[in-house]
């Protein structure tokens, strides 16, 4: 957890309501949460509304209070409301960003406007799942929404987000599908509720959709994912936004590209962190976040003239080179600023790639061959980093052992890369069904590789996302294939390192067969987004993080977090493991000491392959979710498994349900969905 200054005395005196209810106009209400300046019935002041399914009771209360109550601190109605079938709320939640949930926040701003305490004025904030339904609402241009501010999120459902990416099914796609079942799986509390909490619960129960099978139906870019993207139509938000942030999150590439092409106000920053606000950022440094809030809460709600949009479309922390470690609490860098994005100061260099070489000059044609063992991309570390640890890449030299690998000579002088690096590939294939790794390391003089950016790329999606195509073996293709956004300085002395594979394990599911993929160097080319110093870089425009006081918890028993990678030496297969528990991340199991209810989360993945045969792919996830206090104990247990032939992807799945030690529910699920260009 990163230390920031708590603020005992905030600017405003204010009051938090713990519970009420925003009923809509059909019949459904929605639980929210509310801190308030407090003469805010006397003198209204804007609002700004958080909108989740993460549960404000129990689920997100930790990270609520201080963040919610330091904006009631200054001069502003702060609501926290769970979504139509979480937390409290009435009914049943049936999947990400319907349009039901968009309508139902369209209607809870209209609300706001109207209550005596906030003067009209709505701005609305979120990371992740907020942060994307606060674009998405931005789109249907509610008149009281004057602003947002948006932390890790994308504008491209099906290019950044955590079930597909470059086309091919992450496994993280399973993961998060496990993680919404024990979610939602959990009860309304009976304190709020009120009577007829267990028929509701058993409803979810019984209704619940079997989440990861929802999404693994959709391996194309189709309606579903359109619906909620906002880049289909950029011009629909016109409404101010801010854009944040972080290097080791896996949402930074929307930034670059909304700052582009949205038209109206907007600013964005990206630091080293992972999928975090920025006060609480990890690896830090961490920002004053809440300060900067307030700041463009202050400017688009109050109408003051604070300099919110003075100075630069993008400020960026530069990352300086670092020897490869899982565990990162903060990165060396430097804060640099870009005026407009795409910034002038940012150029493409072209290096050509020769046998096991990288140059900026033209090399030798060569026609380079790999077949990656199944296991490559062991090192690869969490798709999506949580600021816990063991999940940064490793050493790549492990997974660079089995990829094709081209170095460039020692530099001579320092190169800084900022935005989107590019392979522009001419490759051959032996199969129908193919996809590719391609990675980029900092190479330091003693051999280490630091992977600083990377692509999956599925290479039947060439001609687009939304039809792909049967490639024909031995015929020569060209795609253009982007890595992920990066902030980083090569050291003069380091190499620049590509590594191509034909495997990411266990990062994304096999292709059916093994994969030989050949390389045509001679028109091959790497593009990397090379910046120039800038007038003003180095100076840090942050202040250091602060907060109101954290929510009052107890950890009532130590939590214990592993990841390891086994290989079988009998049978050659290989698992990886991560096991977290008291919490997911091993934070430990918590009370919260104002409603004295306890918390606990433990999860356990286990993934595992033959580096000789794709079909082998297996991988488990076994969970429970138990919320409690006296004479009130719930248990949700979980397991979940994928495996696939040639033909399927197959999952399966269980939920058991449990009230005081009672099992009173159960449900079994198998999904056998065919595969299609995966």
């Amino acid at each position: 957890m990163t230390v920031h200054r708590k603020l005992d005395e905030l600017p405003d005196r204010i009051r938090a309501i713990e519970h009420f209810w925003i009923t809509l106009k059909d019949g459904c209400r929605l639980a929210a949460r509310i801190w308030l300046p407090e003469d805010a019935e006397r003198n209204p002041v804007p609002a700004i509304l958080e909108y989740i399914p993460y549960r404000k009771r129990d689920g997100t209360r930790g990270r609520d209070e201080p963040m919610h109550a330091y904006f009631a601190g200054h001069g502003y109605a702060a609501i926290r409301v769970d979504t139509r079938g979480s937390g409290e709320s009435d009914d049943v939640l049936q999947d990400e960003y319907l349009q039901l949930e968009l309508d139902d926040a369209v209607e809870v701003i209209d609300w706001i406007a109207r209550q005596p305490w906030c003067d009209g004025k709505v701005g609305m904030m979120g990371k992740s799942w907020g942060g994307f339904n606060c674009l998405q609402v931005a789109a249907m241009r509610p008149k009281p929404l004057q602003a947002v501010l948006s932390v890790c999120s994308t504008d491209d459902r099906y290019a950044d987000d955590i079930h597909y990416m470059g086309g091919c099914l992450l496994n993280d796609n399973h993961w998060w599908g496990a993680i919404m079942l024990g979610f939602q799986a959990r009860p309304a509390d009976p304190l709020l509720f009120g009577e007829g909490w267990r028929e509701n619960w058993l409803k979810r129960l019984n209704e619940m959709p079997f989440w990861p099978g929802t999404w693994m139906r959709h391996p194309t870019r189709d309606e579903y994912w359109r619906h909620g993207s906002i880049c289909e139509d950029y011009s629909a938000i016109q409404c101010p936004v801010m854009l944040i942030g972080g290097w080791a999150d896996a949402y930074t590439n929307a930034i670059p590209r909304m700052l582009e092409h949205l038209k109206g106000p907007r600013r964005g920053i990206i630091g080293p962190w992972a999928h975090l606000y920025p006060h609480d950022g990890v690896p830090g440094p961490a920002i004053g976040f809440l300060q900067e809030a307030v700041k463009w809460w202050d400017h688009w709600l109050k109408a003051k003239r604070n300099g919110a949009m003075d100075g630069p479309t993008l400020w960026s922390w530069l990352e300086d080179g670092a020897p490869p470690a899982t565990t990162a609490r903060y990165r060396e860098g430097k804060w640099v600023a870009d005026q407009v994005w795409p910034s002038p100061a940012v150029t493409t260099r072209s290096w050509s790639l020769g046998i096991g070489v990288l140059s900026p000059s033209a090399q030798a044609p060569a026609d380079l061959a790999i077949c990656s063992p199944q296991t490559v991309g062991l090192g690869c570390g969490e798709w999506m980093g949580a600021g816990c640890p063991g999940e940064m890449p490793a050493d790549q030299r492990m997974d660079d052992a089995g990829s094709l690998v081209f170095d460039s000579a020692p530099l001579t002088q320092v190169i800084d890369l900022l935005g989107l690096p590019v392979l522009d590939l001419e490759f051959s294939v032996d199969r129908p069904v193919a996809q590719l790794c391609a990675r980029l390391s900092d190479l330091f003089p003693d051999g280490a590789a630091q992977r600083v950016s990377y692509a999956v790329f599925n290479l039947n999606h060439l001609a687009g996302h939304e039809k792909p195509q049967v490639l024909e073996p031995g015929k020569r293709y060209r795609a253009r294939i982007t890595l992920n956004a990066l902030g980083h300085r090569f050291a003069a002395g380091h190499r620049l390192r590509l590594a191509i594979s034909t495997a990411y394990w266990p990062l994304i599911w096999p292709t059916p067969e093994r994969v030989t993929l050949t390389v045509h160097t001679a028109n091959t080319r790497l593009e990397l987004p090379v910046r120039a110093p800038q007038k003003g870089d180095g100076v840090n425009p942050f202040l250091p993080p602060e907060s109101a006081p954290l929510t009052p918890a107890s950890k009532v028993a130590e939590g214990r977090l592993q990841r390891e990678i086994r290989h079988d030496l009998l049978t050659g297969r290989v698992t990886y493991v991560t096991d977290g528990e008291g919490g997911v991340f091993g934070e430990g199991v918590i009370r919260f000491d104002e409603i004295d209810t306890v918390v606990n989360h433990t999860l356990r993945r286990e993934l595992t392959i033959h580096p000789d045969d794709p079909l082998s792919a297996h991988y488990r996830i076994v969970q429970s979710q138990v919320i409690k206090r006296e004479g009130w104990d719930i248990l949700v247990e979980t397991e979940t498994v994928m495996t696939s032939t040639e033909k399927e992807l197959i999952l399966t799945g269980r939920l058991d349900a449990f009230e005081n030690g009672k099992r009173v529910a159960s449900r079994n699920w198998r999904e056998e969905i065919a595969r299609r260009f995966l």
